[in-house]
């Protein structure tokens, strides 16, 4: 009877995740991880296209607006967003250029993961 005792007790302390919640564990984080590294590259282009459009904003008319942000993206190598799909307007003195633009990554089948990004300089 005694021994019966110790290990309802040994068992009771035991801490821990079984062998299934380890593989659950596993498999979300290999899925977070996955879509994670699908949508880094999207943001860091995001930042490249905010960039470019500040530096657009220097321009006083509208096609020189167009051509510096071409420049820009000619340099950072981007296409998601070119000089004709800006929104310039004059607010004051100072000129505002605006964007918007979609990605969609694929998950897996018919599902898709649609990142709408939206910018405007200040």
């Amino acid at each position: 009877m005694k021994t019966n005792r110790s290990i309802r007790s040994r068992a009771a302390n035991q801490r821990g995740i079984s062998f299934m919640g380890l593989l659950f564990l596993a498999v979300v984080i290999g899925c977070v991880g996955v879509v994670a590294a699908q949508v880094v590259p999207t943001l860091i282009e995001w930042q490249a296209i905010d960039k470019a459009a500040n530096k657009a904003k220097e321009g006083t008319t509208v096609p020189e607006v167009r051509a510096i942000f071409d420049r820009a993206q000619a340099i950072d190598d981007f296409q998601s967003v070119s000089g004709k799909d800006l929104e310039i307007k004059k607010v004051g003195d100072k000129v505002v250029v605006s964007y918007a633009y979609e990605r969609e990554i694929p998950l897996f089948g018919p599902a898709y993961l649609t990142l709408k990004y939206k910018g405007e300089t200040r």
